[in-house]
């Protein structure tokens, strides 16, 4: 998978309301003409996602809190992340399509450049993938399926109806199992290691790869990373349950105690897996 991230993109963290799970995804294009300049610029396929963010950030009637789409797919094979995992999309027509399914769009229009390159549905397949790892039911539909439009487009929507098959020639490699944390082997951490002595560790591993993860986010200063959950880890985790990339908590709900939907927010960028 070729991923450009919101960080390579120069954007914040996603503002959009949390969602951990959908029924499955919905597959979009753009709906007006599409310069087929970017079948072989993949500069202007950059350029073509920012603007996309900017005209939704500017339509003060649709008052959008990010890009539409969870991910963009271009001609040359790159994900591009927008709203990413565990948003809520604003792209499927109303809010009660929006929380059945999260959203993916071809970089492809009306006009212009209409079909999709293999390359670019192997790139929506990774998205779909991708998504289903953090929450995805097995749905894949067209934006047409349940909303009046004409999304996304003939070539896009056919290759729907076939279950968007992944291309020849466009599977990534299985990438080895990723690390996994217990939420409920992190809580005990948070609950029982402030209280203890000096240097007191449980479940030291998992709680490891928290601290390392909160550290990337400019949470936890590098010297308290030990594998103990004391009570600037509880501080620092709190930190991220109030961010908006951690769940945007507030009150009882961002007390440092690991929560799944934080929990699972905070391993989908920084490459951990979370079981019970």
């Amino acid at each position: 998978m070729k991923l450009v991230t919101r960080e390579q993109l120069g954007w914040p963290a996603s503002a959009a309301p949390t969602q951990t799970s959908t029924k499955g995804v919905k597959v979009h294009y753009e709906g007006t003409e599409v310069s087929t300049k970017l079948l072989t610029d993949h500069n202007a396929c950059i350029w073509e996602w920012q603007n996309i963010r900017k005209s939704h950030l500017a339509n003060t009637k649709e008052g959008y809190s990010d890009i539409a789409y969870n991910y963009g797919a271009c001609p040359h094979g790159y994900l591009l992340e927008g709203r990413g995992i565990g948003k809520r999309t604003g792209a499927n027509g109303n809010q009660p399509l929006n929380r059945a399914h999260y959203a993916i769009v071809g970089l492809v229009g009306s006009e212009g450049l209409t079909t999709p390159t293999d390359a670019m549905l192997g790139a929506i397949r990774d998205g779909i993938e991708l998504l289903r790892q953090h929450g995805a039911g097995t749905e894949i539909k067209g934006h047409r399926d349940g909303y009046a439009t004409e999304c996304p487009g003939g070539p896009l929507y056919a290759w729907v109806q076939k279950g968007a098959p992944r291309p020849a020639g466009t599977a990534t490699p299985t990438p080895p199992a990723k690390p996994t944390v217990s939420l409920a082997h992190v809580i005990y951490a948070a609950r029982h290691d402030p209280a203890a002595a000096q240097g007191h560790t449980s479940h030291k591993a998992e709680v490891l790869l928290v601290e390392k993860a909160l550290k990337a986010e400019g949470l936890l200063a590098a010297g308290y990373v030990d594998g103990s959950f004391g009570s600037l880890t509880v501080t620092a985790y709190a930190r991220w349950q109030r961010s908006p990339a951690g769940g945007g908590y507030s009150g009882d709900a961002a007390d440092g105690i690991p929560g799944k939907t934080s929990l699972k927010l905070l391993a989908a960028r920084h490459g951990f897996v979370v079981t019970d």
